[in-house]
Order: C-alpha cells, then structure tokens, then sequence
C-alpha cells in the first residue's frame, strides 16, 4: 500500500480502531470447510492441503495486513466457517496471527462474532470496519452500527482504500 496507503493516511480524518475481516472469499479465495482439504502444511514456501494442492490466499492480504497494523489498526477475524482447526491453521501458516488482535472463528451469526469481539477490544461499534463478501452478514452487522463494506472480488489495496474512506466521511 505504499503510495495508495500513504495517500489514504494523508487524506482520511479519522481512521477505524478495529478492522475486521471474514475469511472466506475475503481474505482467502476458497470455502475452507468445502474447497480445500486439511491438515495444511507449509513446503518450500508454500502452503498445501492434504493433497499436496497450493492453498493461496488473495495477493494484497499480507501486505494490506502489515499496513494497517504500521498504522496503528487493531485487526479483526470474524468467520463462520465450520473448520475452525482448518482456519486457525491457514492464519498461522500464512504468519497472519501477528497482525491479529481479535478472533471469532465458529458456525453462527455474525452479530455474535461481533458482541463477543466488542466485549474482548472494549472498542465501541462506531469505531470499527468490516469486510466480508456476503451481503447478509453486512446488513447484519451494519444493524448494529459497524461501516460494513461488500467485497466483491477478495480483499484488495482499492478494497481497503474504499472502506477507509466511506469510514472517515461517516463522521
């Protein structure tokens, strides 16, 4: 994100204190209960499923995680995803838990996911950001007052840059 990221520091006001992502089809292009196969490992740099397939997450996830976080965002999971092993797994495989501050990874509503994420950072809905690529889950979630953006195609630097934005102009 380097000149997108540090154009969008410049220009938003008010950033969000938490921002938190679904998995599946968000940050990662798969179901991970149904499309892939566990247990994962890593090998030569890459991470398999138990059939020695490439399990490849969207390309601008890991730097758009960094980012955020140099930025001084708390990050979020909230999934639903049945294959919880699964997806505690892929993020630690990815070397993702070191931006992550907060998760919630179970089958159930969205809303729960949320109460529980709240209750844990002490941060208020009005100050966090939401990207999941199921349209149910964001009204679900924008219900309770989190900015909830659409991913349509993955997480992706103009993704992020958009959600920030719509964030700072709520204010």
């Amino acid at each position: 994100m380097s000149s997108a990221g540090s154009a969008s520091r410049t220009v938003l006001a008010r950033k969000p204190a938490l921002i938190v992502f679904d998995l599946d089809y968000t940050l990662w292009p798969f179901w991970v209960d149904t499309h892939v196969t566990p247990p994962f490992r890593k090998e030569k740099g890459h991470v398999l499923d138990a059939h020695g397939s490439k399990v490849k997450h969207y390309p601008d996830v890991p730097e758009i995680l960094k980012q955020l976080t140099d930025d001084g965002c708390k990050i979020g999971i909230a999934s639903r995803t049945s294959e919880i092993r699964g997806a505690e797994s892929l993020l630690q495989l990815y070397d993702w838990n070191k931006y992550i501050s907060y998760k919630q990874i179970f089958p159930g509503c969205k809303v729960t996911h949320f109460v529980n994420i709240k209750k844990d950072s002490g941060i208020d809905y009005s100050e966090m950001i939401f990207f999941d690529d199921e349209q149910r889950n964001i009204k679900d979630i924008q219900r309770i007052g989190v900015t909830s953006i659409l991913v349509k195609s993955g997480v992706s630097k103009t993704t992020i840059e958009e959600g920030l934005r719509e964030f700072a102009n709520k204010s």
